[in-house]
């Protein structure tokens, strides 16, 4: 792994090669990942893995023509070759109107803003073993759990350095801790199985081995015995764990790409009221130890706090340049990108802001409803905003939570979802999406 001031410096020698070469415009990113997984079994050690890659991609323009392509071999001879083939692709490649750099005004100029996104703690295999047989022997002490799949800890540290022609340089650096485990509950054909898991920034905010597995024996556990549920139209409460995919759903249609091609379920509908009032949406790159926090986009711009959803209200799209040049409007700070392609837009750390109602008052006035902790597939249309998904949680009869569901569908639409949402006021900070116990009304159910 190159240090920061390595892979900047090679990013930099690339595009200044690539301009040699004959490009009017460049930019290369680098990333590289590497990454500690210690998994067990039944208290034993199945596996110790280390790995490590890393990439560089170098993109060219030629007037309105552009190419990109990716190596992970450093060596410069190598990206020597790398930066004639760019150029050569770039000569054939057809014209794009709306191809090239983020604008040279709107660069992040600014000293890079300190989001402490680096543990200078590094475990040793030895510590990591021993978190993951605490997490497994906490979930396999559980009552009525019989069988393991298993638990983990990993420890990994990321790096990416971006450099472009029109001046722009920087690099960051992040890196990570979880804990993990998952087990089955019953016997035979009535057997279930959950998981918990815990992904943080800092080795001192993991949560406690052994309360990651108690969670996992405890969830798998409660999911025995499920029984039928009569299809039919009622509320469905989404458990924030699995809730934060209606979030998902939404940055999907907000995407300037899809948005360019006219293929989001929520086309027309800019600054209009697509929430109720209560509901305000934040993204923060910015976030302290934040999972997605970063200080500056895939094109080199600053990035911001901003609400997404601000009390209902849809509040703009998410842009890179080139769907923002399709457009006619401006880059916001959201361009991702990877070693090679084109960028495309993403955000950052997302979270919904927490109601004023508990989640036992979301469900004191549900005769029949569901409580959902899990989604399966992913049968969603973003282009009209249809959603149906497989789904096992518990029945909701007469404001309580009651017996285990499985193998039930859930459909609606989006548009129609976004509007009846209502969120509890239990929000927590332990993704990259975060949310609330959520309630959507009028959904339709199918059992199994």
């Amino acid at each position: 792994m190159l240090s920061l001031e390595e892979a900047q410096s090679r990013a930099q020698d690339l595009v200044g090669a690539a301009r040699k070469a004959g490009a009017d415009a460049a930019d290369a990113i680098y990333a590289c990942n590497a990454s500690t997984n210690v998994s067990v079994r039944l208290g034993a050690l199945e596996d110790v893995e280390r790995s490590e890659g890393e990439e560089i991609g170098l993109r060219v323009f030629i007037g309105q023509r552009s190419a990109s392509i990716s190596a992970s071999d450093m060596n410069p001879a190598t990206l020597g070759t790398l930066v004639d083939r760019c150029i050569a692709m770039a000569r054939e490649a057809p014209e794009d109107p709306y191809a090239g750099l983020a604008p040279e005004d709107r660069l992040m100029r600014r000293r890079a803003p300190a989001l402490d996104l680096t543990d200078t703690e590094e475990p040793e295999p030895a510590a990591m073993r021993e978190r993951a047989l605490e997490a497994e022997d906490a979930a396999r002490s559980v009552p009525g759990v019989t069988n393991s799949e298993g638990g983990g800890a990993s420890t990994g540290r990321s790096q990416v350095a971006l450099a472009t022609s029109h001046g722009f340089v920087g690099a960051y650096a992040g890196t990570s801790h979880s804990t993990w485990a998952s087990v089955l509950a019953g016997e035979g054909a009535g057997m279930q199985r959950d998981h918990a898991s815990h992904n943080v920034r800092h080795l001192e905010d993991l949560d406690d081995a052994e309360a990651i597995g108690i969670r996992a024996g405890q969830r798998a556990v409660a999911r025995l015995n499920p029984v039928k549920v009569e299809s039919g139209v009622m509320p469905v409460i989404f458990d924030p764990r699995i809730g934060s995919s209606l979030i998902g759903h939404l940055v999907s249609g907000m995407v300037g790409p899809a948005i360019a091609r006219r293929s989001s379920f929520l086309l027309d509908m800019l600054g209009e009221a697509i929430f109720d009032s209560g509901v305000t949406i934040i993204d923060d790159p910015l976030l302290p130890r934040g999972l997605r926090s970063r200080p500056f986009d895939g094109e080199g711009l600053p990035v911001e706090q901003r609400a997404l959803i601000d009390r209902g209200v849809l509040t703009g799209w998410l842009m890179d340049s080139a769907s923002a040049r399709q457009l006619g409007l401006e880059p916001t700070g959201h361009a991702s990108r990877g070693g090679s392609g084109a960028p495309g837009a993403s955000v950052t750390n997302v979270h919904m802001e927490p109601g004023d109602a508990s989640p036992g008052d979301l469900m004191a006035d549900v005769k029949r409803g569901l409580y959902v902790t899990e989604l399966i597939g992913m049968g969603v249309n973003g282009v009209t905003g249809d959603y149906s998904r497989g789904a096992a949680g518990f029945l909701i009869e007469n404001g309580a939570v009651a017996h285990a569901v499985s193998e039930i569908t859930i459909a609606g639409n989006l548009r129609d979802m976004f509007r009846t949402l209502v969120p509890a006021n239990d929000l927590h900070f332990r993704y990259a999406i975060n949310v609330p116990t959520i309630r959507v009304d009028g959904m339709t159910v199918a059992g199994g």
